[in-house]
């Protein structure tokens, strides 16, 4: 039974963001076919990631109950694809005339999440070449660094994200970011200082 519920939640946590974006901007089989598609790839490598931030804080109890090393693999691909899509089909929709999307999104959120990008694809680049010596020995690190790229991911998307400004959308958006911001205080502070501890 706990499995079923853990998966639904994972579900719905994944799910309902794409839910609202699509109440409030189905995608335009036409002309704005990419300027329609591209934020639903942000709203999932979002939700997956925040699924991810949750995953360090309840992962001995989570193995009991899921293939816990399976569902990383499977949503980090997911993830990876979608960060990789997200601002590509923005670029595509613009016929990559960068500056128009500086001029519409204003600069600093872009530069977030120019930044953001670049510190989560370190995750899948170490990830990748984990089996050398120096990849392996800053796992940790890597870690930490594709956490930041996460948080500076959920200002940017608070900040300019269209279906984000008004709630209910917003509301949740809150709550990810403040749960997934506690939860690496405590992975990243807590759980490591009491594990050097013992």
């Amino acid at each position: 039974m706990q499995k079923y519920i853990i998966y639904a939640i994972g579900f719905l946590a994944v799910t309902y963001p794409l839910w609202v974006r699509w109440q409030n901007s189905p995608i335009a089989f036409g002309s704005g076919f990419l300027e329609t598609l591209f934020p639903y790839f942000g709203l999932l490598a979002f939700t997956l990631l925040w699924i991810h931030s949750m995953l360090g804080v309840f992962e001995p109890w989570l193995r009991k109950y899921i293939s816990f090393d399976k569902f990383v693999d499977i949503t980090a691909v997911i993830i990876l694809v979608s960060i990789i899509l997200h601002p590509l089909l923005l670029l595509m929709s613009v016929k990559f005339n960068i500056s128009n999307v500086f001029l519409y999104y204003g600069a600093t959120y872009i530069w977030f999440a120019i930044i953001a990008w670049i510190l989560l694809i370190t995750y899948d680049i170490g990830k990748a070449l984990k089996g050398y010596a120096f990849f392996s020995r800053n796992w940790q690190n890597i870690l930490t660094i594709s956490t930041i790229g996460f948080l500076l991911a959920f200002f940017h998307s608070l900040a300019i994200g269209s279906d984000l400004q008004q709630n209910p959308l917003r509301a949740i958006w809150i709550f990810y970011g403040v749960t997934a911001i506690l939860a690496t205080i405590y992975t990243y502070g807590v759980k490591r200082f009491m594990k050097h501890k013992t």
